[in-house]
């Protein structure tokens, strides 16, 4: 296939090129190199590879390489609550808005996976499967869910998938240390303590590698998924934040301090289902130790620099 990507060099992208690239497609990304083109240096010379280094806010850009392409795979936005939250009108154009440039200059007959996000479920009491109305709570996960709305009511909804990823954890080539996990693993080791707030919040988590694989796996099912939203995650990855805390300590000597006084500013709570996306045959392939085993080999050695913080 003749497949675009945007937001290439980032954690998620710099893991799916090199996938896209070994299974035959010719990949053509774009992407501003907010963080720097280190992500993407292992696969620079790949001659099935074009690199396009603009904004996605860009429409003539996006007119231009749209044309004649078989799958929109659009990873580019502002990624997370305090990245979006510290500069909201970036957030609202390039998540939404980028997302209504690209729905309206498809073309009839092209396909679009689009990267969502569980953060659109916000507080959830009951098992968040793809049917429980979404309830976002920051202005990330009501960009990623209008984003949704948009390309569901357009012409091309039924040529369209949505995947509501799992928070991402584990090594990339454009490594991350605000994510939840990355970020305790980095504490633990360089701070020696993690000051815990609200430990009792759930989440749910995936390897960045299986995120990236997600888009493999659904390519070759891509006339049977048409039209669909699909939590993607893993059903063995919900745990409490405490539980994640507990877990880095078995592994890495810290002072875990549960504050009493303080909330976590992002308010997500939540258990989710992925019953439906396994159906379909989808199974992680690195499991959560195996992930926090790779952060504390790698992140021993790391220093901290901003480009590896979205916010």
């Amino acid at each position: 296939m003749k497949v675009l990507v945007t937001g290439g060099a980032g954690y998620v992208g710099s893991c799916l090129l090199p996938m896209l690239l070994e299974a035959g497609h010719d990949v053509t990304m774009i992407d501003m190199f907010m963080f720097g083109c280190h992500p993407i240096m292992h696969i620079a010379s790949h001659p099935q590879f074009t690199v396009i280094n603009d904004d996605v806010r860009n429409e003539g850009v996006i007119k231009k390489h749209l044309k004649g392409k078989d799958l929109i795979i659009h990873l580019a936005s502002i990624v997370g609550f305090p990245a979006c939250a510290r500069d909201e009108s970036a957030a609202v154009s390039t998540n939404l808005g980028s997302t209504k440039l690209i729905v309206d200059n498809m073309e009839m007959g092209q396909h679009l996976f689009y990267a969502s996000s569980g953060s659109s479920y916000g507080r959830v009491k009951e098992i968040c499967t793809e049917e429980v109305p979404i309830n976002p709570l920051t202005l990330y996960g009501r960009t990623k869910a209008e984003s949704e709305a948009y390309i569901f009511n357009s012409k091309h909804g039924k040529n369209s998938i949505a995947f509501r990823f799992a928070t991402a954890f584990g090594v990339s080539p454009r490594i991350r240390l605000d994510l939840l996990v990355n970020d305790f693993v980095y504490k633990a080791l360089h701070d020696k303590i993690i000051v815990l707030f609200e430990g009792h919040f759930r989440r749910t988590f995936l390897h960045v590698k299986d995120c990236a694989y997600s888009y493999i796996h659904m390519i070759d099912r891509i006339d049977s998924c048409n039209g669909e939203i699909y939590n993607v995650g893993s059903n063995d990855m919900n745990y409490t934040k405490k539980e994640v805390a507990l877990m880095i300590q078995k592994k890495v000597n810290y002072e875990l301090y549960e504050a009493g006084v303080g909330k976590d500013l992002d308010e997500r709570d939540y258990e989710v289902s992925y019953d439906k996306i396994i159906k379909t045959g989808f199974s992680n392939t690195i499991d959560f130790e195996t992930g926090l085993n790779e952060l504390i080999k790698v992140l021993t050695f790391m220093k901290l620099r901003m480009e590896f913080r979205n916010a």
